[in-house]
């Protein structure tokens, strides 16, 4: 369910922005809210989890997501969309941090990895149904369809759940909660990922810009400050100080940040300048998560065999050589070479990711994994959040910043917004190459954790 929602909006944006005359902001946050409330709740829901079970926490994870799907389904504002989103991305927080943790507590060692990469088969799975389920409602229905598909799966969810799931982790009944450390981590990551946004699509003036950043620099000095001292931290800083640990959640906010925004980037290409419909766009896109899909139990797999770190590093080789080679496409390219590239971006980011997780969830103590969890997810999030903002302010380096605005809220075809095509692949083509710089440096904490494991490992 989470990652039908993570490709619904990759697709369909334009259209609902259209729908509801959203201007640029508006539409930004259709999609920003929900990742703000996914980033900003996700160490309090680890911390939570650890008390009082990581069952119950999923549970209503189900429900609050349920609900919001249909009262976004049902909004009738911008304003109203972006709320239930919000929402929405609280309950999604709620189930896609305690899935890992509810995995790693019931996995032998030996086979974490190749249960992670079945638990991405899911999130993976859905990510093929959002780009074509959403691009056959947009060729048949109203938009309002692309929520209403999240609620018979969330029913499902929420009963299943409740018969089937127990608790079977060791709890930290009766601790405390952090709720100062909290404040301070909203207040950190709701100013950063303002800032970006205000940054990227010019909705503010500069000064406001620099005081956001001035007031989110702040406050994460604040929660650090705090949460060294405190008894019973929200983040225990001390999962940083696990090499593996620390090295892996490095590697993956810095490639995350790189590969989270291909897809949209692909979606715009399709779209805005080839003029194809939501559905081809959305069917073009498939073999890019369906490669995934398929991917991520296998590498699980053999890196629990072979060990993660050549796996990690010819993930993150291949995948930027991939997005290297999306820069060459434009619109005389034929499909079949995007086709190419897109099936080895999606070999290059599962052989990365599922034994990135292992690396993560295996590397810290069984008491702390619903905090590692939501580490690692919270990571993920900002990743996920800042791409998105930096590759349209990449594109503006060649782009006229309000082209790019127009475009967010718009379904015309490029052609017909009189933009001319070479400026436009131009900024593409910069972005891609820019992605491709970016996701190379992951190598180095990657290579830096192996290297120090290897080191510290008893002869």
């Amino acid at each position: 369910m989470s990652g039908i929602d993570s490709r619904i909006l990759v697709i369909g944006l334009p259209q609902i922005a259209s729908a509801m005359h959203a201007d640029a902001e508006q539409a930004v946050w259709f999609t920003q809210g929900y990742a703000l409330a996914s980033t900003i709740m996700l160490l309090l829901i680890g911390r939570v989890t650890d008390i009082f079970g990581r069952v119950k926490l999923y549970n209503a994870g189900f429900i609050i997501f349920t609900v919001g799907s249909l009262l976004t389904s049902l909004s009738q504002s911008p304003e109203q969309i972006i709320a239930f989103r919000i929402m929405q991305g609280l309950g999604s927080s709620m189930i896609w941090s305690n899935s890992i943790a509810m995995i790693t507590d019931a996995t032998p060692m030996k086979e974490l990895g190749f249960s992670l990469g079945v638990n991405a088969i899911a999130y993976n799975l859905g990510s093929v149904l959002g780009l074509t389920v959403s691009g056959l409602i947009l060729f048949f229905f109203d938009w309002r369809f692309l929520f209403y598909v999240n609620i018979p799966i969330g029913i499902f969810g929420t009963v299943w759940a409740r018969l089937r799931l127990r608790e079977i982790a060791t709890l930290e009944k009766g601790a405390p909660i952090d709720w100062k450390g909290f404040a301070a981590f909203v207040v950190s990551i709701t100013a950063f990922l303002l800032a970006l946004t205000y940054a990227v699509y010019g909705i503010a003036e500069e000064t406001t810009v620099y005081y956001l950043l001035i007031l989110s620099a702040v406050a994460i000095v604040t929660f650090v400050m705090w949460e060294r001292r405190s008894t019973h931290p929200l983040l225990d800083l001390g999962l940083l100080k696990i090499r593996e640990f620390g090295s892996a959640v490095v590697a993956l906010v810095i490639a995350v940040t790189a590969f989270s925004s291909l897809a949209l980037l692909l979606s715009l290409f399709f779209q805005l300048e080839l003029g194809l419909s939501p559905l081809e766009a959305g069917l073009r896109l498939v073999p890019l998560d369906l490669t995934a899909v398929l991917m991520a139990p296998l590498s699980g797999k053999l890196s629990d065999r072979f060990g993660q770190t050549g796996f990690l590093v010819g993930g993150l080789t291949l995948t930027s050589i991939t997005t290297y080679l999306f820069s060459t496409v434009d619109p005389s390219t034929p499909y079949v070479y995007s086709l190419v590239y897109m099936v080895l971006l999606g070999i290059g980011v599962s052989v990365f990711l599922a034994p990135n997780a292992s690396l993560c969830m295996a590397a810290v103590p069984a008491l702390r994994r619903g905090v590692a969890a939501s580490v690692r997810s919270t990571f993920w999030n900002i990743g996920f959040t800042v791409s998105l903002n930096l590759v349209l302010w990449i594109m503006t380096f060649r782009v006229p910043f309000g082209v790019i605005t127009t475009l967010i809220s718009s379904v015309t075809p490029i052609g017909n917004l009189l933009v001319d095509r070479a400026v436009f692949m131009d900024g593409l083509k910069t972005a891609y190459l820019w992605l491709a710089a970016l996701n190379a440096t992951a190598l180095i904490p990657t290579l830096a954790g192996a290297y120090l494991k290897q080191k510290l490992r008893p002869n």
